[in-house]
């Protein structure tokens, strides 16, 4: 095998949030800092006065983990190298305060795509893709695909699909349109919202642990296994949420854990024919042989995948674990295949052939280069 790897520093997160006008955009950031339970959410925001102030200051959110923009569409208003520029104040260690994930709220004529590219495109080695989040108004919906043809566009290259103010139209209505934005997504989840009442913990971690695996963590996620609905919730005004009481009912996690090294390319092979509705994997690896040095974190959001080799720690154990969240998705079915993924005997030999497909989608300290 090649010389070890230098590790990446610790990434972060960013978030792309789009939609149309008065999808919804706005009311979802505000409840992610009302509910984000300890997560520091850094801001990128088009058009600051529409932000609630209070909701800010709630979330801690004020001085350097927010930066307004009101000079237009952000798409058009900057390029990449000054995106760079304020991610890099919100990264930055002696003022990122502790920041755990980066949610960018484009205007409501943003072109997505655009804003995906430039994230992609970043030089900051300090943050990493988390995903676009497109949030469509489930009243207007026909509406605003007839405005805005390009709506359809936007929902094929989505990671996750907020389907907001479900409670505004007929039960019939609601699921003629879940299922247009299904198929339109090709494969993304989709779920359902009130108010934009999203579970944080669908898009990062809210209660960041030392177990903690990027945006997601161990010790929260193995509450839900086998547990989609949950008890009651209620928000700072007593309003019961929606969704059968409880807003995990919109999707489904499970986490896997293996004390058998994992085989590259039978990994390689899942990872490939992600299902539909998958929307994140977090976690880590053991290839065993493969590599005795590095255990390798793995990042998926949608489409998007990336591996960063890590250094055992001393006396850690070498064990593989990942937890998998979406909507829709057979949890059983998904267990078993990774389950599957195990070499056959410990000692199985994978070699750097095998590894190639993993190392595809490792990116060097040194290259800028997203995948």
């Amino acid at each position: 095998m090649s010389q070890p790897r230098q590790e990446l520093p610790q990434q972060i997160p960013v978030v792309v949030l789009a939609g149309f006008l008065g999808s919804g955009k706005t009311t979802l950031l505000n409840h992610l800092l009302h509910h984000g339970g300890g997560t520091r959410i850094g801001a990128i925001v088009n058009d600051f006065g529409s932000i609630e102030i209070d909701a800010m200051a709630v979330a801690g959110q004020l001085g350097d983990s927010t930066v307004s923009l009101g000079n237009g569409c952000l798409c058009c208003a900057v390029d990449a190298s000054e995106l760079d520029e304020y991610l890099d104040r919100l990264t930055r260690p002696s003022a990122r305060n502790g920041i755990d994930v980066i949610v960018i709220e484009a205007s409501g004529l943003a072109e997505p795509q655009e804003l995906v590219r430039m994230v992609l495109a970043s030089e900051n080695p300090r943050i990493v893709y988390g995903g676009l989040v497109e949030v469509v108004d489930a009243v207007e919906f026909d509406t605003t695909r007839e405005q805005h043809p390009e709506l359809d566009r936007h929902l094929a290259i989505a990671d996750l699909v907020v389907v907001n103010k479900a409670d505004r139209v007929p039960e019939r209505e609601h699921q003629r349109v879940l299922e247009r934005v299904r198929r339109l997504a090709g494969g993304a989840a989709v779920v359902p919202a009130t108010y934009a009442r999203v579970d944080p913990e669908f898009l990062f971690d809210c209660r960041p642990t030392r177990e903690r695996i990027g945006q997601l963590s161990f010790d929260d996620l193995h509450r839900y296994d086998g547990d989609s609905t949950g008890g009651d919730e209620h928000d700072e005004h007593g309003e019961h949420e929606e969704h059968d009481g409880h807003l995990h009912s919109a999707y489904d996690s499970l986490s896997v854990e293996s004390e058998v090294p994992l085989d590259p390319r039978r990994l390689m092979a899942f990872l490939d024919s992600r299902p539909e509705g998958l929307y994140r994997i977090k976690g880590y690896v053991d290839f065993g042989a493969a590599d005795t040095r590095n255990k390798y974190t793995v990042h998926a959001v949608g489409r998007f995948l990336r591996f960063s080799p890590e250094l055992w720690a001393p006396g850690e154990s070498r064990l593989s674990r990942l937890v998998l969240i979406g909507a829709g998705i057979d949890a059983p079915r998904l267990s078993k295949e990774l389950t599957a993924c195990a070499q056959d005997a410990p000692h199985t030999y994978a070699d750097e052939h095998s590894m190639w497909g993993v190392l595809r989608y490792v990116q060097e300290p040194q290259d800028n280069e997203r995948l």
